[in-house]
Order: C-alpha cells, then sequence, then structure tokens
C-alpha cells in the first residue's frame, strides 16, 4: 500500500532548511534532516531533491508574505491601504528574513508562480480602488504603479535585512510612497497623510522626513 505524504514532514524540512540559513550553516541532504527522525530520501520524497526544497522555500516565503497581506483590513481609503500592503511587506520581511532572500533566488523556478503573483494583484485592485476614487489620474497604470511601490518596499526591505542599515530606515518608506503617489495625481497632504496611517502599524518608522 502507498502510504499518503504527511505534510507535517513537508513542512518540517523547510523549516528546518531556514534554520539552516539562519544559522549560515551550510543546506545539505545531510543537514536537512539532522536531527530530525526522517531520512535523507524525505528530501527526495517530498521535492525531488535539493533543487525542489529550494523550490519549495522560495514558494513557502511567498505563501507567508500572501498571509501577511490578508490581515491588512481594507479601508474607504485606498492609498492608506496600498501603504499598510507596504508596510505589511516589510514586516514580513524582517520577520523571516532568509526566507525573504530565497523567495528571490531566481536560480530556481517557483511551485506556483501564480499564486506568487498574488501578492502584487492585491496592490493593483488598491491602485484600481484609487483611480476610481479620484486619488489618482485616469492615466496610471495600475501594474506600473504597483511595481514601482513594490520596488520602494524591496529595496528597503533588502537593505535592512542583507545590509547594514537600521530597522529604522524602514521609515523612509513614507515619503518615498508618498513622493510616487503624489506623482500619480494625489494631493501632497491628503497623500502623506493616508500614508502615515497604512505605516502606523509597523515598528521603527523613524526617520520618515
Amino acid at each position: 500500500m502507498i502510504r499518503s505524504k504527511d505534510p507535517a514532514v513537508r513542512s518540517l524540512l523547510i523549516e528546518r532548511a531556514a534554520h539552516l540559513l539562519a544559522a549560515r550553516q551550510p543546506v545539505t541532504l545531510r543537514s536537512v534532516v539532522a536531527g530530525t527522525e526522517v531520512s535523507t530520501m524525505a528530501v527526495y520524497t517530498y521535492f525531488g531533491g535539493m533543487d525542489g526544497l529550494w523550490r519549495a522555500m522560495r514558494q513557502e516565503g511567498f505563501t507567508r508574505l500572501a498571509a501577511r497581506l490578508e490581515t491588512v483590513a481594507l479601508s474607504a481609503d485606498p492609498v492608506r491601504d496600498l501603504a499598510a500592503l507596504g508596510a505589511a511587506y516589510l514586516a514580513n520581511a524582517m520577520a523571516a528574513p532568509d526566507l525573504y532572500r530565497v523567495m528571490f533566488d531566481a536560480a530556481f523556478e517557483l511551485e506556483d508562480a501564480a499564486a506568487a503573483d498574488e501578492t502584487l494583484h492585491r496592490l493593483v485592485s488598491c491602485v484600481e480602488r484609487a483611480k476610481a476614487a479620484g486619488r489618482f489620474r485616469d492615466d496610471v497604470d495600475p501594474v506600473e504603479l504597483s511595481t514601482q511601490s513594490w520596488a520602494i518596499g524591496h529595496g528597503l526591505a533588502s537593505l535592512v535585512v542583507t545590509g547594514p542599515l537600521p530597522d529604522q530606515v524602514l521609515g523612509y518608506g513614507v515619503p518615498m510612497l508618498t513622493a510616487l503617489f503624489t506623482g500619480a495625481g494625489d494631493s501632497p497632504d491628503r497623500c502623506r497623510a493616508s500614508v502615515e496611517r497604512g505605516f502606523s502599524s509597523l515598528p521603527g518608522r523613524a526617520p520618515s522626513g
């Protein structure tokens, strides 16, 4: 009889690999299963080998990002919501920095690229709402503006997670997003207030000037 795969084992191996990354230790067949009750064969059973494990780790990073974005309650202010999604993106990177690094390792394909794309689509939806509300100009491309917003978040997160800059630098997202959204047609004062509210849940916001 063929035994069904245990999702707990799959999760265990992903978490173990992430732990090794956090400890700056080599991620190998033997190191992944060391200290567990599974054999190296489990990596092949659940992932088809180490490449599959890396793909699963990338996917897990996007899965956690999607879950974090889902916690953002939408409001009547779409610009505030855009900023809140950006703050959630930064918080996710800080909560799981090693998985965040793996997320953008293009050497390995994602298990489900469409699911990862949904994280960007949440931003696109907010941009469309902002256009409908008259906050952004009619000629603004929702995908383009969402990508620019994501690039700001990714740049800040990368500098803090993989670089020498302190967490407080994340607060620069406020003036950067304000400038981006003002350029898309929003009024400066109203935009700044909306972005400030969206970032209010992010620890270490200063400096934001």
